[in-house]
């Protein structure tokens, strides 16, 4: 069950490609074992050299931005696959939020399922953040989810948008069953009405 999003404040690293696919954000060899680093292995084949040496200018492995918190990524980000190491890779190198202009479904899902934020921007928003997290290298971004904001360097605030619902899921830390389990009593009133209304449906229930 994911933790209470908390807001926070960090680095933002631009990697702003279109189409960036799962496999590119956690190869499968790194998925073999469960004792496998999937923070290590974060974008492995764009972070390393055959030999395992690091690629010294890939965004995550040059300072400030490895030690990013914040990934500012193109269009249809998380395509591919539907593996959720990708969003479990993301998380373990230290990434809570993933600022982009729109998200594959599945990795979507995924993200709000283990506490990662998909911050779903306009192109022009974005733009404007990734030229910032680029001139002002280092300064923070700062995520105030309740608000569905994120400071910029400059002080300007950009809105992203999010389904409310999985916006309060998150603050709470619920996961899909205790989103679910918070309308106990509208699904009891709706079964009353229904069985009422429709007792055949439920005869079965006699039967058994």
């Amino acid at each position: 069950m994911p933790t209470p999003f908390k807001n926070f404040s960090g680095i933002a690293a631009p990697l702003p490609q279109a189409n960036i696919n799962t496999d590119a954000v956690i190869p499968a060899t790194y998925m073999r074992s469960p004792s496998s680093d999937l923070g290590a292995g974060l974008f492995a084949r764009w972070r390393y050299q055959e030999s395992g040496e690091p690629i010294a200018d890939f965004i995550l492995n040059r300072e400030p931005f490895k030690h990013a918190t914040i990934l500012l990524a193109g269009p249809n980000f998380g395509c591919g696959s539907s593996r959720e190491a990708a969003v479990w890779a993301l998380l373990r190198f230290g990434i809570r939020c993933v600022v982009a202009p729109s998200f594959a479904d599945i990795f979507y899902e995924n993200s709000f399922r283990n506490g990662l934020l998909p911050a779903v921007v306009t192109q022009a928003v974005f733009d404007e953040a990734l030229a910032q997290a680029v001139g002002h290298a280092g300064e923070v971004f700062c995520v105030d989810l309740g608000a569905a904001e994120i400071s910029l360097p400059s002080g300007a605030r950009m809105a992203f948008s999010i389904p409310p619902m999985r916006r309060d899921a998150m603050l709470r830390g619920d996961d899909d069953i205790a989103t679910t389990l918070r309308r106990e009593s509208d699904i009891a009133a709706f079964t009353e009405a229904d069985r009422k209304a429709r007792p055949w449906i439920y005869s079965m229930e006699a039967a058994r």
